[in-house]
């Protein structure tokens, strides 16, 4: 895989070019595991008290370690990642206003991007292969239907707050069971959604509470998700320079059999962050999350670390522990998995 960054600043000005290739030894074809995305092609420009993105871009809602149940801009790149924190690049054009009272942010999609999944004998796939070919939309402008979002964030005191209302077409697909050709596939259905959010992370010391919460509507009753938790940190472990972060949080979510399926509907998640504190910038952040009901449980854990002036490395580990084949993580209990990454910089 390769991922160059590039971005060059002419006074107020920015450009930046973040295109991203895999290459998968072995499939066969530019489909599934091989695949290119630009994660991010867009011109930036900064006056006082505005700032407007135009091009393909990426933005970051939530305050959670687990989920964030408020991120929806960007689609997943299922094929990178199950933890839903690849996102691909997302055309757009966004605007946003700075006053004393927070920043008021609009975002216009003209263009919506498909959910990416691997091929039929690759990770991380499915019981049954999934059709991406030919994708169904729930407006007749399909992908070219625009979405729009807007968003509040402001700080108060010990609070950071954020609010968003989105409309336009789910990033989650509904995977339809199709017959084709003699065979069943799964056919993504993408459904018109509105949504509406919070996000609230609160500082108190060591303490860090932190909330997300979403109503949507469109496919099915409209539900709520939630992600609600604490991280608490002790500083200077052992008389060293090692601050250890606990992490404790619990997923909810209310969708019905007509919604996309979710596997976090009654979770909670346990985790820890290490900062080493070092010239090289150690982290670990190691974790899982529990289904309360069935016991099926996600692993992960993270390192990276800085090497001299120019090279930086990252590992990642994921695993599925009581994973039962009709369970929530069924189709993904052996596709665990190693991955190291490895920066150079200019």
């Amino acid at each position: 895989a390769v991922q160059p960054e590039l971005r060059y600043d002419i006074g107020d000005w920015r450009a930046t070019l973040i295109p991203f290739a895999r290459w998968d030894s072995q499939q066969e074809g530019w489909d599934g595991r091989n695949h290119a995305d630009l994660r991010e092609a867009n011109i930036f420009y900064q006056s006082a008290d505005w700032d407007v993105t135009v091009g393909f871009g990426k933005v970051f809602w939530g305050v959670a370690e687990s989920r964030n149940v408020v991120d929806i801009v960007n689609q997943t790149d299922f094929v990178e990642d199950t933890d839903g924190d690849e996102k691909l690049g997302q055309p757009m054009v966004q605007f946003n206003y700075l006053t004393d009272y927070g920043a008021f942010g609009l975002f216009v999609m003209p263009g919506f991007r498909d959910r990416t999944f691997a091929g039929d004998e690759a990770r991380f796939g499915f019981a049954l292969p999934v059709d991406d070919d030919d994708p169904e939309f729930e407006r007749g402008a399909g992908r070219w239907n625009p979405d729009l979002a807007v968003r509040y964030k402001h700080f108060i005191g010990d609070f950071d707050l954020g609010l968003h209302y989105f409309h336009g077409h789910d990033r989650e697909p509904r995977l339809v069971p199709t017959v084709q050709g003699g065979g069943v596939a799964l056919v993504p259905h993408y459904d018109l959604i509105h949504q509406g959010g919070v996000d609230v992370q609160a500082t108190f010391g060591p303490w860090l509470w932190k909330f997300e919460g979403m109503a949507r509507g469109g496919r099915g009753d409209v539900f709520a998700a939630t992600v609600a938790g604490v991280e608490y940190t002790l500083f200077g472990v052992a008389e060293s320079a090692v601050d250890v972060g606990l992490i404790a949080e619990h997923l909810y979510d209310g969708r019905d059999s007509d919604a996309p399926p979710t596997a976090f509907d009654n979770d909670a998640f346990f985790g820890t962050r290490i900062a080493f504190n070092d010239a090289a910038d150690t982290e670990i952040l190691a974790g899982g999350i529990v289904d309360l009901e069935s016991g099926e449980t996600a692993l992960s854990i993270e390192f990276e670390r800085r090497f001299g002036e120019n090279w930086s490395a990252e590992a990642e580990a994921r695993g599925f522990v009581d994973a039962p084949a009709d369970g929530d993580y069924g189709a993904f209990r052996k596709d665990s998995m190693l991955q190291l990454r490895v920066f150079r910089y200019f």
